[in-house]
């Protein structure tokens, strides 16, 4: 029975956002063809949302408005619309066909319009309401980082750039970016102080596809993320092996204090010596135990932290059939050296994988299991992958998953409460994502977008579900931004989509005189056959995604 409700509620959190979202960026789309159809006298037969067999409808005037059993899409079928057929002399002026062109294109255009102009719509109320934004806050910034030399620390509140105030992470990331090879002072807040951090971001090749800039500016080391509380323990004979302490426990509280960060772990832990504490009372969360447990922590001033590691360079995984797994390396496993270089961090072991050279032999890898140290040979494997944008990115790869768990950043939400503000802020966020999205398309055209990227139905729907189980604003988001990509693919100049028709008019327009019917019938098989097969493709994305994921 419980798998049963449990099938139910997944099936009906992804049913549900799905309908919604689909059902009002098609009513939008349709309206504006209707919309304007009504204004040009043009009597409008069916207003359907869906196609197929009618599921529900009802007639009002000239038009029967309709709910259809396939979801995907919508039509709005004008009178006299059908080229073949006869219109009488006096019903002329409600056919579409019957037209004059400019009225045609109107009412063609009005379709991905209504899109745009509804993702604006649907901005301008979201800045209203308010958006959750990543603040300007480092996270960890390792010791040997270019950042770390420039002066910046683990958790420094970025202030302003170049006297610009910053108070969002994507908008500290744009100043940087910016700013390549230039000089540029950082005011920081550092606890109590307020501190200037002369820095020079280097010119680096820009990894972002999706923009047209070729280099920007970079300083190693800056990020947003920090490591989790999560804990690895590498001696069996520590105190907090001794105490009850695991792998991958993560500890949510000391004493009185809630904490998410290793920073604040060991702070506290530090904290609790120098107070002179004889126990620490920790509320840790462990993967197989629904219920948080409660663990007394003997404090040794001599060592606070009692072999608590941070857990990044623990294995959480290895991969079945990789050369680790060959090697004899497990899951637990705390990796040590490679090559004889100290590791630190769980970036040190990407760079020296990654950078490996096959004509070096093997890498030396150094473990310790359970206290004990061991050494195995490595020949790292290449490893097929795909990044955000779905093309193929191929690295070296031992096949170990590391234990690091990232703290959630630290967010604010950002509102506006001004009616010019709001519309400011909408037309802005709606003009950024259609220039993205358009560039998208150019570089999916090109080839330097992965086709693995399109998605179909399934993809809209994770996406609607994820978004509506977390709040109205990332609803509302991600609907608007795909209420732009509507805009944008029904313009493409692709029979039996509207920017087909738009086609058609303008060769009309130009020549004097419409295509012949023939011509028309068979551009828009050739236009149905490659929507078939793009819907095809995407829905094999989805399920190919599906699988792998």
């Amino acid at each position: 029975m419980d798998t049963i409700v449990s099938l139910f509620h997944q099936t009906t959190s992804f049913i549900i956002p799905f309908i919604v979202l689909l059902g009002v960026l098609i009513f939008v789309h349709e309206l504006g063809h209707f919309s304007v159809a009504k204004f040009f006298g043009v009597r409008v037969e069916v207003f359907s949302l869906g196609f197929g067999r009618k599921i529900l409808q009802k007639k009002y005037g000239d038009t029967v408005y309709c709910v259809s059993m396939i979801p995907f899409g919508g039509y709005v079928k004008m009178f006299g619309d059908d080229p073949s057929s006869e219109v009488p002399e006096d019903q002329k002026k409600y056919s579409f066909n019957h037209q004059p062109v400019l009225p045609r294109v109107g009412i063609v255009l009005a379709g991905p319009l209504m899109n745009a102009f509804f993702a604006f719509v649907l901005f301008v109320v979201i800045s209203g309401v308010g958006e959750e934004f990543i603040s300007a806050k480092l996270g960890d910034v390792p010791e040997g980082s270019s950042a770390y030399s420039m002066g910046f620390r683990t958790g420094d509140n970025i202030i302003s750039v170049g006297g610009l105030q910053v108070d969002k992470w994507d908008t500290f990331k744009k100043s940087i970016e910016g700013n390549g090879g230039k000089s540029i002072d950082v005011q920081v807040q550092r606890e109590k102080d307020k501190i200037t951090i002369h820095a020079t971001p280097a010119t680096v090749a820009n990894k972002n596809i999706l923009s047209n800039e070729l280099q920007v500016g970079d300083i190693e080391g800056l990020s947003y993320l920090s490591r989790s509380s999560a804990v690895g323990i590498a001696d069996p004979t520590s105190v907090a092996s001794r105490a009850g302490l695991r792998t991958g426990d993560l500890i949510r509280k000391i004493g009185n204090n809630e904490i998410t960060k290793w920073t604040e772990l060991v702070y506290f832990l530090i904290e609790s010596a120098n107070l002179g504490a004889n126990t620490v009372n920790l509320q840790v969360d462990r993967a197989e135990n629904q219920k948080p447990l409660l663990i007394s922590l003997p404090v040794v001033k001599s060592n606070p932290l009692g072999g608590i590691e941070s857990s990044d360079l623990f294995l959480s995984d290895v991969k079945q059939k990789s050369p680790a797994k060959a090697a004899g390396i497990e899951s637990g496993d705390r990796l040590l050296r490679i090559n004889k270089k100290v590791l630190k961090r769980w970036e040190d072991v990407i760079k020296l994988v990654q950078g490996y050279d096959s004509k070096q032999g093997p890498l030396e890898v150094e473990f310790n299991r359970q206290g004990k140290i061991h050494v195995a040979n490595i020949t790292p494997e290449i490893l097929s992958q795909t990044d955000g944008a779905g093309a193929e990115v191929k690295n070296y790869a031992l096949g170990v998953v590391t234990g690091l768990i990232f703290a959630p950043p630290e967010t604010f939400v950002g509102r506006e409460y001004s009616i010019t503000s709001m519309v400011t802020r909408g037309l802005n966020e709606a003009v950024h994502w259609t220039k993205l999205t358009a560039l998208s398309f150019v570089k999916l055209a090109q080839r330097k977008v992965s086709a693995k990227s399109i998605g179909g139905p399934l993809m809209i729907g994770k996406l609607a579900s994820d978004t509506w189980r977390v709040g109205i604003s990332p609803f509302l988001k991600i609907m608007a931004i795909i209420s732009i990509n509507l805009f944008l693919l029904n313009l493409l100049p692709v029979p039996m989509l509207d920017g087909g028709h738009l086609l058609f008019f303008s060769i009309e327009f130009v020549k004097g005189s419409p295509l012949s019917f023939r011509k028309m019938e068979v551009l828009q098989q050739v236009g149905m056959f490659l929507l078939f097969a793009l819907m095809v493709f995407s829905m094999f994305n989805d399920i190919l995604r599906f699988f792998t994921s």
